[in-house]
């Protein structure tokens, strides 16, 4: 494949149909925001704070969360500038790996995580819009309509989408310039408003320490991770990013130490305003500082921008993870079809489709569920744990199996930080097993069926050749 930058767009050698590349550093930038930044620090502080009952491990959680996704993006950053291709770390594993890992990482990614991730944040969209509803008119819309609505949410978002990535890259900019005020809004307003300092330490440390107070820990980063999530949606993207090797790096530290600025911040805020146990007892933390802050005003303000930011995060992750499943159908190792680009818009339309159906039907099932948002979250973090580790070590894979290929950046403190990330994750996966071993075993399940499509595919290729 020949790129040529100036254009901003690629050729292909045996003339198969290429991304324009038109998105820029800051467009890039934009999307790991606006892929971060969405439902998790309005909704996982409380059920964080539940399970470790302390601010000392709040915030402990919080800091675990924010370092596993620098040492993380210290590694990816060195996948990227090397394998600057769009389909984010299916691309990685397909490099280093046999091809079944990266397809069954491509088949979870749409079975159980990726597309239940759109679901989730799509809904609490809804339900904000309805809070915001309720505080205005006084009433609220009944819960079949929080379904509709955010499955109108995905649905709009997917058709913006087909237009390629240059009118998604504006909206992009847009709502991420929009997140980034909001939430900084958020942190002056509850600052300014009379607070209690007293918060941050009644309780610090929990009553007794122990083995348990260990495991509530690993439970509550599940929520942190969560929350953290999306810092490489740059890399989805690879192929519709100018200077690929300098502009994808650069936005992984940029974005990534944006948000943990702001989300240090907030959850500061909201413990500056609330005691620990109205933050355990919260599921909209952020709804009740802000009207604790400033009333019924700040209440709508926070629903304004829970709002935008779910809004956004929806359409980040519609624009980036469509091209995950055309990266794979076009690899022969996902459904045909989804394998088309657009003509005009060279969008992955079919893709876009697709997964926005398979999300509606998990927001159909999810809708019915106590606490399924949270449910959710379950669903996927073993899965999405399993998988994580692999792309990690796939560096030191691909450093063993293409050790003269060019590497622009070379991950920091290598091996030591792989080895710690690695670490951090097996231990993560192992409480989150244990914690929520049900949910874990579905996903893991649902992963697992990947093998009996892709032994079907390849043998009906094989079938192919033979005649």
């Amino acid at each position: 494949m020949e790129c040529d930058n100036t254009k901003g767009k690629c050729e292909s050698s045996d003339g198969r149909a290429e991304y324009k590349r038109d998105l820029g550093l800051i467009e890039a930038i934009s999307i790991v925001i606006g892929k971060i930044i969405g439902s998790g620090i309005f909704r996982t502080p409380g059920p964080i704070m539940a399970l470790v009952a302390s601010t000392s491990l709040f915030g402990l959680v919080w800091a675990l969360g924010g370092l596993v996704t620098i040492f993380g993006a210290v590694c990816y950053a060195e996948l990227v500038a090397m394998i600057p291709e769009s389909g984010g770390p299916y691309v990685y594993l397909r490099a280093a790996y046999p091809p079944v890992w990266a397809f069954l990482r491509g088949w979870a990614m749409f079975f159980v995580s990726e597309s239940a991730a759109i679901a989730a944040v799509a809904l609490v969209f809804s339900e904000y819009l309805n809070a915001f509803c309720n505080i205005i008119y006084g009433e609220s819309y009944s819960h079949p309509w929080v379904i509709i609505i955010a499955l109108a949410c995905i649905w709009l978002l997917t058709f913006i989408n087909f237009f390629g990535v240059h009118i998604s890259g504006i909206v992009q900019n847009i709502l991420s310039s929009l997140k980034v005020i909001a939430i900084g809004l958020i942190i002056g307003i509850s600052f300014a408003a009379k607070g209690s300092f007293a918060n941050f330490g009644n309780p610090f440390w929990p009553e007794n320490f122990s083995w348990d107070s260990i495991v509530s820990i690993g439970a509550a980063m599940r929520y942190s991770f969560f929350a953290f999530s999306g810092w490489e949606g740059a890399s989805y993207v690879a192929e519709e990013v100018k200077n690929p090797r300098r502009n994808l790096p650069l936005s992984l530290f940029f974005g990534i130490g944006g948000v943990m600025l702001l989300y240090a911040g907030a959850n500061a805020a909201y413990i500056y305003q609330l005691t620990v146990q109205q933050i355990m007892e919260s599921k909209s933390v952020a709804v009740d500082a802000m009207q604790m802050a400033f009333g019924s005003a700040g209440g709508i303000m926070l629903s304004i921008a829970v709002m935008l930011n779910t809004f956004g995060n929806v359409s980040t992750q519609i624009l980036c993870k469509a091209r995950s499943w055309q990266v794979m159908a076009r690899d022969g190792l996902f459904f045909d079809k989804l394998a088309v680009l657009h003509p005009k818009y060279k969008s992955p339309n079919n893709s876009l489709i697709a997964q926005a159906l398979w999300a509606s039907v998990l927001l159909i099932f999810a809708a019915f569920k106590k606490n399924s948002y949270e449910e959710l979250i379950a669903f996927f973090a073993a899965t999405g744990a399993i998988f994580n580790i692999m792309t990690f070590t796939s560096v030191f894979v691909l450093r063993k199996k293409f050790p003269d290929m060019e590497r622009p950046y070379k991950a920091w403190l290598y091996p030591y930080s792989l080895i710690g990330i690695i670490i951090l994750y097996l231990i993560f996966l192992f409480i989150t097993l244990w914690t929520a071993f049900i949910p874990s075993m579905l996903g893991l399940l649902m992963t697992s069926s990947g093998f009996i499509f892709y032994f079907w595919k390849k043998g009906k290729i094989f079938r192919k050749e033979v005649r």
